[in-house]
């Protein structure tokens, strides 16, 4: 069909002209950050996360919960098919909250400590549980915009800690129960569980700190980023399995609020 061809057309262009966007961008945001560009930044530039490390326990307790029902919380290939190349097996999951700077009310509903607090979090794009099984390993890889910083909040850790690390450039950081640190995710960066206990983290992105005129480029950067299928498709999954883990835990779902969500 005609519009099958332009969606392909233009989902095309959009990949290639992007990844170009996206490069020349890194350059203008690492200019403009008002936090430095180094891969893991002083906690001291995002005063709100404060109240997460506060409150850690009530998180904790919210996410132990959820993983009640392990296998309804998808797998994060599944959610996002584009990171299958990092996404190994069913090692990892991931519970989301929100997604590309929309609320998952369902989802939320499930952890209204956590959501509540995120809530309050200035520019607040995506945030998520991030659960990773005994034994696993995220190959290097890099994220795509420096628009964005990355908060983890260390909530089920391992006990031999040290055995269970990401690297992020050439720092190498650890979780520990109630703390966390933020970090730049467009630097190379991998993950290794060495140890046979499960690791969860609270994982949430917010906009960088920019001076005005990377502010506003970040803007129109995600407005293009939200034309492209890399964010229609990950929204519609999102739908598919917040209603999923709904019926796992037997609540019963709107479908007609999830289809106008879908859309």
């Amino acid at each position: 069909m005609l519009v099958d061809r332009f969606k392909s057309e233009r989902d095309r262009l959009i990949t290639h002209y992007g990844w170009l966007l996206v490069r020349g961008l890194g350059h203008v945001f690492a200019r403009q950050s008002l936090v430095g560009d180094a891969p893991v930044l002083d906690n001291r530039h995002f005063p709100f996360v404060d109240e997460f490390t506060d409150n850690w326990e009530a998180i904790r307790d919210e996410v132990v919960a959820i993983l009640c029902h392990r296998e309804a919380i998808p797998l994060f290939h599944e959610v996002s098919p584009e990171q299958r190349h990092i996404s190994i097996g069913e090692s990892w999951r991931t519970f989301l909250l929100f997604g590309f700077g929309s609320k998952l009310e369902k989802n939320c509903r499930q952890t209204p400590v956590t959501a509540a607090l995120l809530e309050r979090v200035p520019g607040l794009e995506t945030a998520w549980f991030s659960v990773l099984a005994p034994g696993s390993h995220i190959p290097p890889h890099s994220g795509v915009s420096k628009g964005i910083v990355r908060v983890h909040l260390g909530l089920v850790v391992p006990r031999d800690a040290e055995r269970c690390w990401m690297r992020v450039g050439e720092q190498v950081r650890t979780w520990r129960p109630g703390e966390l640190f933020v970090f730049d995710d467009t630097y190379d960066h991998e993950v290794c569980n060495e140890t046979p206990d499960e690791r969860v983290v609270l994982v949430f992105d917010v906009d960088r700190p920019m001076r005005w005129r990377g502010r506003l480029l970040n803007r129109v950067f995600v407005r293009l980023v939200k034309l492209s299928r890399f964010y229609r498709e990950p929204k519609r999954r999102m739908v598919v399995f917040e209603d999923r883990f709904q019926a796992a835990v037997g609540r019963p779902t709107d479908n007609r609020d999830s289809r106008a969500r879908a859309k």
